[in-house]
């Protein structure tokens, strides 16, 4: 099974006349950064024109699909039928985006798979990323 895990997405971009702007986007999985999850969205998607990705717990994601959670840049919450709102606070703004709880689950029970979760510290190379943070200082 490869380290990594890619899956793409259609995501709603919520815009500030509560319109919804259809956008790919792709969750990312990996292994060796079990703690955390990937979105990445495409340039247009951006206020500044170019790619964009957000890394979050994986944890974070998963409470966020049974009950509102989030308190930092990145807040996740359950909304209406089958559907969770994302939504990232930046310096520049707020994005609010739409995506389908059942393309979310999917995608968490895929990386589950990789990881079990309660098992992310086992995947863990603390002297590792110690030995390259020293070298890059």
């Amino acid at each position: 099974m490869s380290p990594v895990i890619h899956q793409a997405v259609q995501a709603g971009l919520i815009t500030a006349e509560a319109q919804v702007q259809d956008i790919p986007a792709v969750l990312r999985y990996r292994r060796d950064d079990p703690l955390a999850v990937r979105v990445c969205f495409p340039p247009r998607a951006s206020l500044v024109g170019s790619d964009v990705a957000w890394v979050f717990a994986r944890d974070l994601l998963a409470a966020g699909l049974e009950a509102p959670t989030g308190d930092g840049d990145v807040h996740v919450r359950p909304f209406g039928a089958g559907a969770t709102v994302m939504e990232f606070h930046a310096a520049v703004g707020t994005a609010m985006v739409r995506m389908e709880s059942a393309d979310l689950r999917r995608f968490l029970q895929r990386s589950y798979v990789l990881v079990p979760a309660g098992n992310e510290h086992l995947e863990l190379d603390v002297d590792a990323d110690l030995a390259a943070l020293l070298r890059e200082a």
